[in-house]
């Protein structure tokens, strides 16, 4: 689903040098890691409390797959924050870095303050949108209980927003139904997980949230690489965002169980050159360097 597909990276606020120099961002969206490293640091070294400094440094070192070091200066960017807002984003891409790690258990930990935080103040959307970005982090790294856990609190923060129209019910809905049928589909409970599949594909059909169509594709071919059916995996895949280094990675994957290891190896290093620092990336990145070598 959506849910932390991309979160706004704080770095991004950080302006261009003289000269028409590229900003840090533009640095990793070309794959230009090392001097991305080197504007975010002189960056935090001209001023060791911005926000914007520290997260840069953080996202470089994550996609460099130096994780303690980049989680060092994600709670650099934390002990920074102004705001409660701008700490619980901080504290989102802290839960990301501890997901490039493959560590939900640590991304827990600030997933779950920020979840604090939107409930406290009554922001119910973005509490099930953090607690939806928790749950993805964990079923990506094998923690199907915790997933399943955290999916249930998103939905269930989601809907207690008053007044909440019928697109936004079937909005959290559909959410759920969608991450039941990869638990089952995880768990090996392809019958169960088709079930879910269904369920989507009815709630979509209601045309309510238009917008989500574009995840069912990914929804079927994740289960049908699961029930190792990899023929239909890979049509529907094929029919999903390519530009999504999970589904890329996913299509590797099918790949490598069809014994295309060329294409495999193509699909894997689409993967591992993602310059995202998101919830999808933060498996993709790591697994598709790791088939690379």
């Amino acid at each position: 689903m959506r849910i932390g597909a991309v979160l706004v990276l704080i770095a991004a606020a950080i302006p261009a040098f003289q000269g028409g120099e590229l900003t840090g961002p533009q640095l990793i969206a070309n794959g230009r890691l090392e001097e991305a490293l080197t504007f975010y640091r002189t960056a935090a070294g001209a001023s060791p409390t911005s926000v914007a400094a520290n997260n840069g440094m953080g996202v470089v070192l994550d996609l460099l797959a130096r994780y303690p070091e980049a989680q060092t200066w994600f709670t650099r960017s934390i002990n920074a924050a102004r705001t409660p807002l701008e700490r619980a984003l901080a504290q989102r891409a802290m839960a990301i870095s501890h997901g490039f790690a493959g560590d939900c258990r640590g991304a827990e930990k600030y997933e779950t303050s920020a979840y604090d935080f939107y409930l406290r103040t009554a922001d119910f959307y973005n509490a099930g949108e953090v607690a939806d970005e928790l749950g993805r982090l964990c079923l990506d790294n094998g923690d199907l209980n915790r997933a399943a856990e955290w999916y249930q609190k998103g939905n269930a923060a989601g809907l207690n927003q008053p007044d909440i129209p019928v697109d936004r019910k079937d909005l959290w809905n559909v959410r759920l139904a969608h991450a039941k049928a990869r638990i089952a589909a995880r768990r090996g409970k392809i019958a169960e997980a088709r079930k879910y599949v269904s369920q989507t594909r009815a709630i979509l059909d209601k045309g309510t949230n238009p917008a989500q169509e574009e995840y069912f594709p990914y929804l079927t071919g994740y289960v049908a690489f699961y029930a190792g059916d990899y023929p239909a995996a890979l049509a529907a895949l094929q029919l999903a965002n390519l530009q999504d280094p999970f589904i890329q990675c996913l299509i590797a994957r099918t790949y490598e169980a069809l014994g295309n290891r060329e294409k495999s190896l193509e699909y894997y290093r689409m993967a591992a050159s993602s310059p995202a620092h998101s919830v999808p990336a933060a498996y993709a990145r790591p697994f598709a360097a790791r088939k690379l070598h």
